[in-house]
């Protein structure tokens, strides 16, 4: 799961929201140093990429990108899981994507001093180029992906990525929309609140969006 997702796994609490996003750069016992609810989004984080990495769909997903990425085909598919939720979101969220993403910069400006550095390094640009509600376009999965080669490890391996995102769009669509509505049932089970959303089952699929070009 990447941003988008985990934080909509947050629920309603500003603590953990700002807890499950900085879930990655948070190690071992350190989320012991945190405010209560804060390192229960922590905690919250580990459980969902938990569930993501072991889950058979997710699996399955993950084996169409290994040709090119290897063992970081798993990161791919965090990015691809962020644009089918911004894809499907009215089927997910009564708020509007924007709405959302504008409430969730609000929240990591006001605890922007909590941050791990890293982190604190990269929100501003994550807010000005609007990248939560980026991920619902080829465009924005092509520029994190690019961006993620770069400064990460993950293999420049882009336009084998989205040749699989174009080809494969209906099976990513439907493995989402296939997985999704149970981590969300885990989600409320291991962190004792709801997630409101305008239904419990899937009623629609959407429709492939066009590549850039």
């Amino acid at each position: 799961m990447n941003y988008l997702s985990h934080i909509y796994l947050s629920g309603e609490s500003e603590e953990i929201i700002l807890g499950n996003f900085i879930g990655d750069y948070v190690k071992g016992q350190q989320f012991l140093n945190y405010p209560d609810n804060v390192a229960k989004g922590i905690v919250l984080h580990r459980h969902i990429d938990s569930f993501t990495d072991s889950h058979p769909v997710i699996i399955e997903c993950i084996v169409k990108l290994r040709p090119a990425f290897g063992k970081y085909a798993g990161i791919v598919i965090d990015i691809f899981l962020d644009h089918f939720l911004a894809v499907n979101w009215r089927s997910y969220s009564f708020e509007k994507l924007s709405a959302f993403t504008k409430r969730f910069h609000a929240v990591i400006l006001a605890n922007f001093f909590q941050l791990p550095s890293p982190v604190k390094l990269f929100v501003p640009f994550l807010i000005q180029h609007k990248r939560l509600q980026s991920y619902e376009s080829f465009e924005g999965v092509e520029k994190t992906l690019r961006i993620m080669a770069r400064h990460t490890s993950l293999p420049a391996e882009t336009e084998f990525a989205l040749q699989i995102l174009e080809e494969e769009y209906l099976f990513f669509n439907d493995a989402f929309n296939t997985f999704f509505p149970q981590i969300i049932d885990f989600i409320e089970q291991k962190g004792e609140f709801k997630i409101e959303r305008p239904i419990k089952e899937r009623e629609w699929v959407s429709e492939p969006v066009k590549r850039r070009g």
